[in-house]
This record gives structure tokens, sequence and C-alpha cells, in this order.
């Protein structure tokens, strides 16, 4: 991708997309759209049990219809070299080892692949997936999450490492919240949300070698998943190729491989042919990811004047029962307030269902519903006003670690917002204002996110032309990457955005770290600086005498030539430049790492989201009639970019609280959600007017452009805030997402 209009922007500008109008005329190409000679199609067969064996497959009469070129299962599949066989039988489920697709007869899911057919077209494709045969030898399954929640363990992984997060923590006196004079103990559920992106999950394979494979890819670490496929087919990284210029929005399910994509990898090798495979919606909900159902208990306690005594914060998340799955859904609760005593317990709970994945805030979301909405029960039997009660334990330093925080900003949060929303209209009584047939209230929860950064390397070239081009092997699933990527090199080289390019989404590019994690900004933003940096220290050595003694910052490159901004007399054409460079572009690689101020401060980004809802009073039908949310994020590189990922956050917490959940039938183990029918993300006519509001000022100490990340805070928070704001039009408390009508009846 690249910057091809011209625009005016550097930090902190509302500069406009770089890549607005490739995407809006279709010249965007995304992983399924890229035509090679000789491109063939496939669809998956995927299982129709939940647990057991395939007794016998029958795909004589696939293989005999039209345009079919192969029809592949466990039975003739070539082998994988990384599906390396379990010496021990009692060895636990692998941590992050997908699906071993095609490998043995074994059904460990429903509507788990196996087979794929390949034909000349896709409708044909189609038909011959239909046309398989299979009997199984069916076995009992476990699907139901709550039958099952006493078999619940601690995860492997903690297990190996005392030191892991997920082990179990006590701070102060174990469950020290039963010793205070008022507390409440109380359950909160979080059923499974599915990744629904508008782009389906799709791949083209294509072997241009016996030892050389290029994917198109729809993923959000092109580097990781060379890096994944290299070691799976036992080649030279170097030999491995994934583009992902363009993605067609991605909430987590991009940072795992999946058996889809193995499956194109093994049809590709078996036809020799390039292999397109395009999940169907339905497949999107059984075969990539979701958030997983998550049961949690906290036990919280106070003083009569609202200091807190203690908090306990138990979770068990389900995985499936061939790869471990854990998030850090306890971690807000260890450092969001002063409470002398926390405890928190984790456990994960296999099942007979497909391995779950990140979604956007993925396990803090989770933990930020129980978290908060306990804390506004707890201010609510305290009487006392939700902000204040927060106010009261408010940290000046990590409570978990000791360290004083890089910076904080979370009260200006609280004030903005409350402003904004109109906090001082909000009644102590819980159904107290009513407008008409609908009642009226208003809620509020805090989001917190590391602000995490990672080593990356980008690259810089001068074209003879006087353009800049930036490269880095980072992805864009969204949120306009190569816009503020652009601003940030326009900022360190100090000439005009429209000059600059920014290509992303190729494995070929210099290292960078998955889109993931609210850090590629402060990651690869980072290595744009450094390069940026670099390439004017170039071109400072090619300038000769009259530049030596410059500082990088001094160099201008405008205008055909390089000048320093101290003395317009120095100058030297791009053209000799080059001759100077042996007569070729200047180009430079850097590297930028994070230092050792994460072992000296705790770095978090923080949020603050406000809702005012109305409950009708017949129907229980919830509105939410307007929304604020605010951000701690450091400097905002993006207004306009930055905004709207508030905004999708937040729509994405209205359906996190309000609509989305994965319903299974589980006397077969199978979702009966499993369409955009019957499984509701929200719409237009759910998002209220969404105000956003940034305190922007600078974290100096995550990265040099102050940033930190705010694609998780946009949306951890936001469902407490609403069901917070539904006790208080109602003073109904709902424990268990989503909040249906039915609930509030």
């Amino acid at each position: 991708m690249s910057n091809t209009t011209a625009f005016d922007g550097v930090v902190g500008d509302r500069m406009n997309r770089v890549d607005g109008r490739l995407k809006v005329t279709g010249a965007a190409k995304y992983s399924a759209e890229y035509q090679i000679p000789g491109l063939v199609h496939s669809a998956l067969v995927g299982s129709t049990i939940t647990k057991g064996r395939i007794k016998s497959i029958d795909t004589k009469a696939a293989e005999r219809a039209p345009g079919v070129l192969a029809v592949i299962t466990h039975l003739n599949s070539p082998k994988v070299p990384g599906f390396a066989a379990k010496t021990n039988p009692d060895e636990p489920p692998a941590i992050g080892q997908p699906l071993r697709v095609f490998y043995d007869d074994k059904i460990l899911f429903n509507d788990q692949p196996i087979a794929i057919v390949v034909a000349d077209t896709l409708e044909r494709a189609r038909y011959a997936a239909r046309l398989v045969k299979v009997q199984y030898t069916p076995e009992e399954h476990r699907t139901h999450f709550e039958a099952n929640k006493q078999r619940g363990f601690l995860p492997t992984q903690a297990k190996r490492n005392p030191k892991s997060a997920q082990n179990d923590y006590d701070r102060g006196q174990k469950d020290g919240y039963q010793t205070a004079p008022v507390k409440l103990e109380a359950e909160y559920v979080h059923t499974s949300e599915m990744h629904n992106p508008m782009e389906l999950q799709s791949i083209i394979a294509h072997w241009e070698a016996p030892d050389r494979l290029t994917v198109y890819d729809k993923v959000q670490a092109v580097k990781g998943t060379q890096k994944a496929f290299a070691k799976d087919w036992g080649l030279p990284e170097e030999n491995v190729k994934v583009i992902a210029t363009f993605v067609g929005g991605a909430f987590g399910n991009g940072l795992h491989n999946w058996p889809h994509e193995t499956a194109a990898i093994i049809a590709a090798k078996v036809t020799n042919r390039p292999v397109k495979l395009m999940l169907t919606r339905e497949q999107m909900f059984t075969m990539v990811g979701y958030r997983p159902y998550t049961w949690q208990r906290i036990g919280i306690g106070a003083t009569p004047d609202g200091k807190l005594v203690g908090i306990t914060h138990e979770s068990v998340g389900q995985t499936s029962t061939y790869e471990e799955f854990t998030e850090s859904t306890l971690q807000q609760t260890r450092m969001m307030y002063t409470s002398p005593n926390v405890s928190t317990r984790y456990r994960i709970l296999g099942l007979d269902i497909s391995t779950p994945i990140w979604m956007r805030g993925p396990g803090e979301a989770t933990g930020a519903f129980a978290l908060e909405s306990a804390m506004d029960e707890l201010a609510h039997l305290l009487n006392l006003d939700p902000i204040e009660f927060r106010l009261r334990n408010y940290t000046e330093k990590d409570p978990d670690n000791g360290k004083p925080w890089s910076t904080k900003y979370l009260k200006e949060c609280y004030q903005m917002g409350a402003e904004r929303i109109g906090w001082n209209k909000r009644q102590m009584k819980p159904g107290s204002v009513r407008d008409g047939d609908w009642f009226v209230g208003y809620g509020m929860g805090v989001g917190t996110f590391g602000a995490n950064r990672r080593g990356a390397k980008a690259s810089a070239r001068l074209l003879a032309n006087g353009n800049v081009v930036l490269r880095s092997a980072t992805t864009d699933i969204g949120p306009g990457t190569g816009t503020v990527m652009v601003q940030i090199a326009a900022d360190a080289l100090g000439m005009p955005a429209e000059k600059i390019s920014f290509e992303l989404g190729n494995s070929t590019f210099p290292e960078a770290p998955s889109q993931g994690g609210s850090a590629t900004v402060a990651s690869v933003g980072s290595a744009v600086v450094a390069a940026s940096t670099a390439l004017k220290q170039k071109l400072q050595q090619l300038g000769g005498a009259s530049f030596a003694s410059a500082k990088p910052e001094e160099i201008r490159i405008n205008g055909g030539q390089i000048t320093l901004a101290s003395n317009a007399a120095a100058k030297v054409s791009y053209a000799d430049l080059m001759k100077q460079n042996g007569g070729q572009e200047v180009e430079v690689i850097a590297e930028a790492k994070p230092g050792n101020e994460r072992q000296q401060y705790s770095m978090y980004s923080f949020s603050v989201h406000f809702a005012e809802v109305r409950v009708h009073a017949l129907t229980g039908e919830v509105r939410v009639s307007k929304m604020v949310s605010c951000a701690d994020a450091g400097t905002i590189a993006n207004q306009k970019t930055a905004g709207s990922q508030m905004i999708g956050g937040a729509v994405g917490g209205i359906g996190m609280a309000l609509t989305e959940g994965a319903v299974m039938d589980h006397r077969f183990g199978r979702y009966v959600t499993k369409d955009l029918a019957d499984y509701h993300v929200p719409v237009h006519a759910d998002a209220p007017h969404i105000d956003v509001a940034f305190v922007n000022k600078p974290d100096l100490l995550v990265d040099p452009m102050g940033t930190k990340g705010i694609g998780e805070i946009a949306i951890i928070g936001v469902a407490p805030a609403i069901t917070n704001a539904i006790f208080n039009a109602t003073g109904k408390r709902i424990r268990e997402l989503p909040v249906t009508p039915d609930k509030l009846i």
C-alpha cells in the first residue's frame, strides 16, 4: 500500500487516509482478489459430528464431478513436516499449536475441516464438496460450559513458569475482602462472541517451486505467518513469502494461523496450481476463533467511607481440547485500584469446540465487564457516586509492581466524560428518570491496556524525483496505519506528506511485529523515526563538507535538493547525491527497540466510557441514546483516524453488551447462530452519536512520538458502562451478556 493522493499533514493533524481513494474506488486488492495464471478454486468439507472418528470417507462421486482436480483427506494428504505426533498420550494440549488438518481420523469439534475439494471454478468446487460422503464413529462430546465448569484447570504455561501472570496471585491477605464491613459477591457470564469482519477469511496458496511458497493471506502478521509456514514445511524463512497489503477488517482472528490456510497450501502442493480458498460466513463461526465463553466471580469489599479493603477475582475461560488458549482476564483487577488485598485465580476449560482467539480488548475487555460492574454495584451499596468511589481508590503508582506510571491522566478522562455525558443528570436512586415509556439511566466503565511497544525495522529510500518511500512488514487491519506512518515520517524528515509513501503488508519488507496488542504506532512508528533519521544522516554524509557539522534535524529534503535550515546556501542536488552513492538511490534500513524504561515504569493507556441508555418499560428494549469515550493515550497522531478507532470500539462494546452472543445446540455441539441474520452485530440503528475526547498529552517514555495505543482501550469498559446505565435506569442488575430484552422483562 502506498500514498497515491496528495495530503498535507503531520503528527496531530486530521489527515485523510492515504489509501482512502484506493478503497472507495475498488482499486485496493485484498487477499482473494489476486489474479495468478492457472488459479483454481477450493471448498472445505466440515465434520457433521462434534467428537469421534471418521469410519469411512467416500470421495469417488466428488472426484468424478465436472472440473474437479483433487479431493484431499487424511487418507491421501501429503504429510506436513511440522505436524509432529505426540509421543506421550498424557501430554497436555499444545500451546499455540493449530489443529493439524488432514492429519488423522480424529474429530475434535463440529465443522472441523476433513476434506478439501479443488476444481476449476468455485461453483464446481462447492458442488463437489457436497458429494463427499462420510461415516463416523461418534463419541460423547462436551460443549456445555456451565455443566463442565468444575473441570477448569491451571494453564500449562503457568505450571511451567512460576512467574506467569496466569498463576494464582495474592497481594496482602488472601480473600481479604471478606473482612470488609461492606462487601459484595457476584458472578458474571460473558458468552462467546464471534469474529465477523467484512472480509471473510481467505488465502491464495502458490508453490512457485517445490521449496518456494507464496501466500496471499488475510493475516495480521506477515512475518509471523512467514515463520509459522516455514516451520510447518521445513523451509528457510526467505523461501516463504506472505502478502497482506489490504485487510478488510480484523479484530484478532488474523493473529493466529488456522487449518484452512494449511489446507489450501496442501491443495496447492497436490495440484501444483495456485489454489484460492475463501471461507463461508458460516465457517467463520467455527474455524477462525472467537472471544471465549467466560465465567467470573468477584468478591469485593470496602469501608463505609468507600476505601477498598480487598478484591478477589476468579475466572474460567473456555478453550479447545487440543490447544490451550489463555488471555489476561484478571490484569486490570491487579492494577487499577488501590486495594491492600487482591487475589486472582485463572483457569481454562477444555471443551470439544474449536480454539478461541484474542478478540479486540481480549481478556481485559472480558475482565473489565466483571470488575467495573462490581465497582458500580459496591458504589451503590455505599451510596456513593461511581466516579467518586473510583477517585477514592485512585492509584498514583502501579499497585501490582510498585512502579510509577510513565504517565496517567485518568482523572482528566473522568472529568471530560462526565461533563460531556451530562453526568449531573444521573440520579442515585435507580429508576428515577423517565421519559414517557422509557426509563433513562447513566453508567460508566474504565478500561486499561498495556502501552506496548516491540522492536521493528523500516527502510527509507530517497527517489530521484525527490519522493521518499518507506517500507515495513506491518499490516493495516483498518485503523489507518499507512496514514499515520506518513505523518510520522513527514515530521521526522521535515518534508511535505504528499512526497512520502509508506508500503506494508509484505514479508520481504523489514521486520515488524503483528498488528495486535495496541502496539503498531509505538513499534513501527519508532522504526519510521529511526529510518528517517538514518536517511538524513546518510544524506549528510553524501552532502560533502558544508553538511559535515550539521545536525540531522537541520537537513531539509525538498525542491530537488537537500539544504540546511541554518544555511540556505548549502545545497546539493539529488543527482549529485546519487552520484556520490555510486549511482544508486539513497536507501537505509533502521531498527528501533524499546529501552529499559519498561523496567522502571509501568506503562498503560487508559479510557473511561460513559453511556446514556433508555429502557422501554413494557418491552425491555434497550437503546443506547448517547455515548462518550475518553482516552489517555499519549500524543494522538491523527485525530480523525484515532477518533474512528474509538467510535469503532464503542460500537463493538454495544454489540458485546446488547446483541452479540453465540448460541449452541449442545445436543449436537453445533452453533445455531451461524450467520448475520441470527448473530446480531450492531448496525447503524444500534449506535448513537458517539462523542470522543482525548487528553492528548505525550508519553515520551513509551516511544519517541509520545504515543500510546488506543485499539484495545476503545472497547475495554464499554460493556459495563452500558450495563451499569441499565441498572441506573431500571434497578435491574444483569450479570450475563448480552442483555437481551427477555432479561429485563
